[in-house]
């Protein structure tokens, strides 16, 4: 029997995936169950908790396609812990006493929502377990299925994420123009900060993109246009041990030769090191709900542009950060086509009431199905030694692991 209503919501950090995956999932519901209803949560596990939602009407049913050609996520996004009282109290989602879990799971109930699709990475989706299992003690029936939405792509076991394929090439083209800045002065250092808090996927898919759009390019050497000016010098992961001094003595080679040096480094590269470094000192270090260092307070862009302009001379550096650009992107073709399979998997695993995360289950040779809740974890890392990854290093010089 088709669920009288079903809700949505986005958590979490944007990816370029969630407007279309919102409209896929209304899509597909309008397609195979016109009958059920459907509302969204605006902002996420913050709008559940408020009992912000909005019915989704006729034009949106009819208008889903344009949804494909946006970024960000029409519905909002937030992020709240649900088994994080405390800080939902500090915020003014529950009241003293209650818990968010009960709060969110009596809201569902009250809104008669019999399932639940939650779009957003691991926090998400084990928060949305969390929910599942408390409404089960209660004897309460409610089917949860769940979307991996990361630009980091490190959701275990799924072998790819939905919005990182799209991420990873517009990070590329981010660094298309920002690399052009590496004649702005005679010794220019340029430090291209991707996205990637515990996992380098993102950053060296991107710097794949870019090498596969610069090994297409024309260049004019006699004019100072060269491949080499163009290229990347260094790839810097959290997987990777990075020897400063070794790498710096590197590059100041190829700073000494072209007159710059363009590097590629994830936002999480280092960080153990660089906290350790500030909480020795004295410096605070500010966590957020999840209890993941706030980077932007940690800045290993600016920690390491400093670092390497000492060493190599650099008359100038620039650290530029392509993570918002990249996230808030429309979904690429390829994403579009994940989106689709992922989503109407939902939608079909919904209707025979089985709970999950959609996603190609790596430890099942790939089976697209619904992962069990409890299977789902972050931060799964990057296989620093995959033959594509290990040959990228070696043609631009670097130790490879």
């Amino acid at each position: 029997m088709a669920p009288a209503r079903v809700a949505l919501l986005t958590a979490g950090g944007y990816a370029p995936c969630l407007s279309a995956a919102v409209g896929r999932l209304i899509r597909t519901w309008t397609e195979l169950s016109p009958e059920t209803e459907i509302i969204a949560y605006r902002h996420g596990y913050e709008g559940l908790l408020r009992g912000d939602s909005i019915v989704v009407d006729e034009a949106v049913r009819r208008s889903t396609p344009v949804l494909d050609r946006f970024g960000g996520s029409p519905i909002g996004n937030s992020r709240v812990k649900l088994t994080n009282d405390e800080d939902c109290l500090r915020r003014g989602l529950i009241a003293e006493g209650q818990t968010a879990l009960e709060v969110a799971a009596d809201r569902l109930v009250a809104d008669g929502v019999e399932v639940l699709h939650t779009i957003g990475g691991d926090d998400t989706n084990t928060a949305a377990a969390d929910l599942a299992a408390h409404l089960a003690e209660q004897q309460i029936g409610l089917t949860v299925v769940g979307l991996p939405k990361t630009i980091d792509n490190d959701v275990v076991p799924i072998r790819q994420t939905l919005g990182a394929q799209t991420a990873a090439e517009q990070a590329s083209l981010f660094a298309q123009n920002v690399l052009a800045e590496h004649g702005s002065s005679p010794r220019m250092l340029i430090v291209h900060e991707v996205m990637g808090r515990a996992c380098g996927w993102l950053t060296a898919a991107a710097a794949r993109h870019y090498l596969d759009w610069h090994a297409r390019q024309e260049w004019v050497p006699s004019i100072g246009l060269t491949p080499e000016r163009w290229s990347i010098h260094g790839i810097y992961l959290p997987e990777l041990e990075i020897d400063l001094d070794a790498e710096a003595e590197r590059l100041r080679g190829v700073m000494d030769e072209i007159g710059c040096v363009n590097l590629f480094l994830s936002e999480g590269a280092g960080v153990p090191e660089i906290v350790a470094e500030m909480e020795a000192s004295g410096t605070p270090v500010k966590r957020d709900p999840f209890g993941h260092v706030m980077l932007d307070t940690v800045n290993p862009g600016k920690y390491f542009a400093k670092q390497f302009a000492q060493k190599l001379g650099a008359q100038k550096k620039m650290v530029q950060k392509s993570g918002y650009f990249s996230r808030s992107a429309a979904a690429n073709a390829t994403d579009l086509a994940l989106i689709a399979e992922m989503c109407d998997l939902a939608v079909r695993s919904a209707l025979d009431a089985v709970p999950g995360v959609i996603g190609h289950d790596e430890d099942r040779d790939d089976e697209l199905r619904a992962i069990e809740f409890e299977r789902i974890a972050g931060h799964k890392e990057f296989d620093v030694t995959q033959p594509w990854f290990v040959e990228m290093l070696r043609s631009i010089g670097q130790p490879t692991p």
